[in-house]
């Protein structure tokens, strides 16, 4: 018996849950990459960066091309791409809306500051 939908979907997003690979798609969502590229724009060891695109390799997230000594990264699916679009307008929808309450608690607080009391003079 197969695995429910949801619990695979589960699975897929615990793929994307880490931010190496977030900026690894990002980054491959503009162009193909060569590690030793994606290596400075990522900022991490190359180890650490060669483990998080072995997990997306066994995700079926990205594939590899070598040219020579030197091994290129694209996405596998393009449809990648436009799910990291639609989490950054989920997540700025979120921020925005985090900001305007954060916004009208400031507000509220203002009005309900005790005013200072003024002295009286003698």
């Amino acid at each position: 018996m197969s695995a429910p939908l949801y619990q695979l979907k589960a699975e897929f997003f615990k793929t994307l849950g880490h931010p190496v690979r977030i900026r690894v798609l990002e980054l491959l969502s503009e162009r193909e990459h060569a590690v030793s590229e994606m290596l400075t724009e990522v900022g991490v060891e190359a180890a650490h960066l060669s483990q998080q695109l072995a997990v997306l390799r066994r995700a079926n997230l990205v594939v590899p091309r070598r040219e020579g000594s030197t091994v290129y990264y694209s996405l596998a699916n393009p449809q990648v791409a436009e799910l990291l679009r639609v989490a950054r307008s989920i997540l700025s929808g979120v921020l925005a809306g985090q900001a305007e309450l954060l916004a009208d608690l400031k507000a509220a607080e203002s009005d309900t500051a005790p005013r200072p009391q003024r002295r009286r003079s003698s």
